[in-house]
């Protein structure tokens, strides 16, 4: 099983945590990505990334000094969210850390398929941003099917904690032999189920830390799950669509 999960808009520099274990698997993507981003002007990537100015200049200093392969910060600790907060990966044990190395990858837009310790430096690109490259209209084709096809050679199943536009980088390219499997976080609201945004990213962080504690391996594990009030609801799920309600 790999577990897929989206990045982070905001990113930080931890070179002293713990160490990288490589680069990247498609770093000579992002170096072409990285290229049509600098030719770009500063207005031009202020509306790419749809920002503030302050944000947009913050951004455009890293662009221009960017190092790819040096000064490094592991994948796992370099993104700074919600969810990531509620993994909490700087206090988790060797043995989580081990299973997360093997179990998660981080989709992105500039990285494409990121493993836990892979060496990263900050950026600012999203899946869905408008970005032409190389004959591309947009950051789903010019990553195609690499993501998917990578995790196909992994696993026989996905497990989706990622938001709906990073989930589709993949879930369209995966061939049928692989299982897809999506957790749904949500509330009721009268009669239908409501995914909240915050609370969301909450529960996805907190069953990446809970399926390290507990060394999950396979979906039919993950109705178990009972943190942050959330509970999973048969009658609202499929095989695979597990629904998960918070309870009042």
């Amino acid at each position: 099983m790999r577990i897929i999960i989206a990045p982070a808009k905001n990113m930080l520099v931890d070179t002293d945590s713990f160490p990288v274990d490589g680069l990247p698997r498609f770093l000579d993507r992002t170096e072409r990505l990285k290229a049509a981003l600098q030719a770009m002007s500063p207005q031009e990537l202020q509306a790419l990334w749809k920002c503030s100015g302050a944000i947009a200049r913050q951004n455009v200093e890293r662009l221009a000094r960017m190092d790819l392969r040096r000064g490094l910060t592991p994948a796992l600790l370099a993104y700074k969210g919600i969810q990531y907060r509620y993994m909490a990966p700087g206090v988790m044990e060797a043995a989580q850390l081990d299973y997360l190395r093997e179990h998660l990858r981080i989709l992105s837009g500039f990285y494409g398929l990121l493993r836990p310790f892979d060496g990263v430096t900050p950026y600012r690109l999203e899946m869905q941003a408008r970005l032409a490259a190389e004959g591309f209209r947009d950051l789903y084709g010019f990553w195609g099917g690499l993501p998917a096809g990578q995790l196909a050679a992994e696993t026989d199943c996905v497990l989706n904690l990622a938001s709906r536009e990073y989930a589709r980088a993949v879930k369209p390219h995966l061939p049928p032999s692989v299982r897809f499997v999506t957790c749904v976080f949500g509330e009721r609201a009268g009669d239908r189920v409501v995914e909240k945004g915050v609370r969301c990213k909450m529960a996805r962080g907190q069953m990446v830390r809970w399926l390290a504690e507990n060394r999950i391996t396979s979906p039919e594990d993950l109705p178990a799950f009972d943190q942050l009030g959330c509970r999973f609801q048969p009658p609202l799920s499929a095989e695979d669509r597990l629904v998960f309600l918070r309870e009042a």
